[in-house]
């Protein structure tokens, strides 16, 4: 289904780190071979965002081969500021073609006036031309990226006329607590396939494993109302056995 807001943007760089949770463990990272629906919502957000609506990746298309490539690094140890050593494993010389839409943000009542699709859909056009409102991070923060307006499925891709490719269970994203009114934090999994260098993704509501985090308020954009302290939020976490 085409909608009438969609855009479709070509995502380049010369590094990613789309870091799978699990290799956090040991304080070494270790990227997925493609990006997350939720990191392509945050690239999405750094060329235009507004909390009135919510960006909804449809698909990405994989251009460049896939190849990683690891580096020794000395992150920082939280807990007495000293260094450690670590082992980062990147993607090389990455390059995707994204398609997308934004649907309003409906448990977001208070920003109904400023629900004008064309808009909305004008800004992020003339914001996508210019690179984005904010720096392009792929994955993370030592990953520059950068972004241009694309024709989704222009071009010959590495993977046009390869198998399916099944990936696992990956991460898909982070539901918050405005977002879908349910005043809790959740993560969401699912196991994507990629058709012909393509993967198509689900909605967030059809992943096949949502996993609840913590309870969280929804965020106020106006000064001074339902500001929630930090110890409050620790508080709450460690009420939920999350600390």
């Amino acid at each position: 289904m085409q909608h009438s807001n969609t855009i479709s943007l070509r995502v380049w760089g010369r590094f990613a780190l789309f870091s799978d949770p699990i290799t956090r463990v040991g304080g070494e990272k270790f990227s997925y071979p493609v990006p997350t629906y939720q990191a392509l919502k945050g690239i999405l957000e750094s060329v235009y965002w507004k909390p009135t609506f919510l960006w909804v990746p449809e698909a990405v298309r994989v251009m460049n081969p896939i190849e990683t490539q690891s580096k020794a690094v000395r992150p920082i140890r939280y807990n007495n500021g000293t260094n450690d050593l670590s082992i980062y494993t990147y993607l090389v010389d990455v390059s995707y073609q994204v398609r997308a839409h934004f649907e309003w943000n409906l448990h977001r009542p208070d920003l109904a006036p400023d629900r004008d699709e064309n808009k909305h859909y004008f800004i992020a056009k003339r914001m996508l031309e210019r690179g984005g409102r904010r720096d392009i991070f792929l994955g993370t923060r030592e990953c520059q990226g950068y972004v241009e307006p694309c024709t989704f499925g222009e071009g010959s891709g590495a993977y046009d006329n390869s198998p399916p490719m099944p990936l696992g269970l990956m991460m898909h994203g982070i539901t918050y607590a405005d977002e879908d009114g349910s005043g809790q934090m959740s993560q969401r999994l699912w196991r994507p396939v990629m058709r012909n260098g393509v993967i198509t993704f689900v909605r967030p509501e059809e992943c096949p494993v949502i996993r609840p985090i913590c309870k969280r308020k929804p965020r106020s954009f106006v000064l001074g109302q339902n500001l929630q302290p930090c110890d409050d939020l620790y508080q709450e976490v460690a009420a939920d056995g999350l600390d």
